[in-house]
């Protein structure tokens, strides 16, 4: 998965400003939604490499990261010193939605970046490199997270997401 492209240092400290407010309600909205539903969830996360990792290189990661979980005290320096040399994956989240033989998985950033940006495509935005535009509509006059602007645009899209999901009456 590609990542945001930022026009400028500004617009990144935008979308900082907002991800993980935005994250937080997103979860929220999906955990009221799914109370409602007969959809059954669970959530996984998927590693997001940089571009240009190779599979080696990602094993390689993966199975030092899974060494290290187990390691001795004696043994942790080393493997985090190999660690450090190496690229390390963003944590990737996916909503995985059941429900008798239906299945969807969401991937949660695609769905952040949605409501962070504007006019933000997650098909066209998974294959091309795309300068996103922070919607400035979710900050306030003084730059602050307009919190009910925000609630809104994060219910809205849960709202049409569950609304697309496959008729299961």
């Amino acid at each position: 998965m590609t990542q945001p492209k930022f026009a400028s240092r500004a617009a990144w400290e935008q979308a900082n400003l907002l991800m993980q407010p935005v994250f937080i309600r997103v979860l929220d909205n999906l955990r009221k939604a799914l109370e409602q539903s007969p959809w059954k969830s669970t959530y996984r996360n998927d590693p997001i490499w940089p571009d240009g990792v190779s599979e080696e290189t990602q094993q390689q990661v993966l199975a030092l990261q899974h060494r290290l979980a187990s390691a001795t005290p004696e043994e942790a320096p080393d493997l985090q010193e190999a660690l450090s040399r190496l690229p390390q994956p963003h944590p990737g989240y996916v909503l995985c939605l059941q429900h008798q033989a239906h299945q969807v998985n969401i991937d949660l950033w695609q769905l952040c970046y949605q409501i962070c940006f504007r006019n933000y495509s997650p098909v066209l935005s998974l294959t091309d490199t795309v300068v996103v535009e922070v919607d400035t509509s979710l900050l306030d006059d003084t730059g602050d997270v307009d919190w009910q602007k925000l609630d809104a645009k994060t219910a809205q899209l849960v709202e049409q997401l569950f609304a697309s999901l496959p008729d299961i009456s």
